[in-house]
């Protein structure tokens, strides 16, 4: 199966409802890597990498997002593969 990795910025209501933490959850059922991380603008930085199909899907997601959220914007492109194994929250 082929690999993708992907860098995705959401904005809205990302920030203080547990969206990072819902992402995890979300990526680690995929059998994803690579994290989510706040900025200092309020968006949320996702880096996902695993099977293109999974990738795919978890960006569909983060359109979305949790119950809690409310995006209002979407942005991704290529990104590099992470080192790390698993996925995280910074």
């Amino acid at each position: 199966m082929v690999e993708q990795a992907l860098m995705v910025r959401v904005w809205g209501k990302v920030q203080g409802v547990g969206f990072r933490y819902f992402t995890r959850e979300q990526a680690l059922l995929l059998g994803l890597r690579g994290y989510a991380c706040n900025q200092a603008d309020g968006s949320v930085e996702i880096l996902l990498c695993g099977p293109a199909p999974a990738v795919q899907q978890m960006r569909e997601w983060l359109a979305h997002g949790p119950p809690t959220a409310r995006v209002t914007q979407i942005t991704s492109t290529t990104a590099l593969a992470p080192e790390e194994s698993g996925f995280y929250c910074r």
